[in-house]
């Protein structure tokens, strides 16, 4: 090997051990650094590894000198913190529509852009009910796809199932291939859907992509329209309670006191409150009219209630009685 081979050689095996062993909190000794590249059959002394770590903070890398004892050097800033890195793992690992296996992958590589002291604080396990296990680990191949024929202004051809009543997966459509225009992919309830249009219809329609099998870019140019267009945008500040249409609407909701956190944790900043001389509150908040809207107001035990408009308060009483009949 060159003397110049060696030397670029060195400097990547600096970059790499200062990356995967250092911190804030832990560094390496230049003794450290020499010891490593013995290991590596790579012989040198300390002035070139000063020249090493400058040429590496010139190029960007965060390189600081601890003056500790002794002396340590260490990469402290990288492109995620410690506690972002945590944020997405939680996150990851959060997620229900994500398979495990998935999961795992997905917060392998997120340590790996950590050091390893820090990997042994992102090594934690969080139980998330509900998880899809091994049903479908192409979700995230799927929305390439879709996006991918959302670039090329394509439809979207892709087989769609639903479980039957012994629990099997069934083919929809007669088996055969829907082709629909993509317009959007939806993030809602856990899992992703895409919403689509049809010219059969003339409508939108949602599907959840991990029901989605065999997706791929049709030939047939996607069919473009203002109500397309504009379906890209639209709806963005309505409360969808379960991907289910319906009226948009702007509703008034009396909000018992001491569950204001209710409200906040489904709407957020989109709630208007009103504070009422009960203790209580009136929440006014844009939502997409349901079952799904009305189920979630009665799961509440009366604690929350619709105060306006009176077709929704209507509409929603109907819903009640419906459920009581045979």
């Amino acid at each position: 090997m060159t003397a110049n081979a060696q030397a670029k050689l060195k400097l990547l095996h600096i970059h790499k051990m200062l990356m995967e062993e250092t911190d804030a909190e832990h560094g390496l000794t230049m003794a450290d650094i020499l010891e490593r590249l013995a290991a590596e059959g790579i012989t040198a002394e300390r002035k070139s590894i000063y020249r090493d770590i400058k040429l590496l903070r010139e190029i960007g890398v965060d390189v600081r000198k601890y003056e500790r004892n002794p002396v340590e050097y260490a990469i402290e800033h990288r492109g995620f913190s410690l506690a972002e890195l945590m944020l997405l793992v939680d996150a990851v690992q959060s997620s229900r529509f994500i398979t495990q296996k998935q999961c795992n992958l997905l917060v392998g590589n997120i340590k790996s852009l950590a050091s390893r002291n820090q990997c042994a604080l992102l090594d934690k396990r969080i139980h998330v009910a509900g998880r899809i296990k091994s049903k479908n680990d192409s979700v995230f191949a799927s929305i390439d796809v879709i996006h991918e024929a959302m670039r090329q202004r394509k439809k979207v051809s892709f087989l769609y199932y639903k479980h039957g009543c012994d629990g099997a997966p069934v083919v929809q459509h007669d088996g055969k291939p829907y082709v629909l225009t993509p317009v959007k992919v939806v993030y809602a309830d856990g899992f992703y859907y895409l919403e689509a249009y049809s010219d059969r219809h003339e409508g939108f329609a949602d599907y959840r992509i991990d029901r989605m099998r065999s997706v791929a870019v049709a030939d047939e140019a996607a069919t473009r329209t203002a109500t397309i267009a504009d379906r890209t945008f639209e709806d963005a500040d309505y409360q969808y309670f379960g991907r289910m249409g319906g009226e948009r609407a702007t509703v008034t909701l009396a909000v018992a006191p001491d569950k204001m956190d209710i409200i906040v944790d489904r709407f957020g900043a989109e709630a208007q409150v009103t504070p009422r001389s009960d203790g209580g509150a009136h929440a006014v908040v844009p939502v997409k009219v349901s079952e799904q809207f009305f189920g979630w107001v009665a799961g509440l035990g009366g604690t929350v209630t619709i105060a306006q408009p009176e077709r929704v308060r209507r509409a929603y009483r109907d819903y009640l009685r419906s459920l009581l009949e045979d």
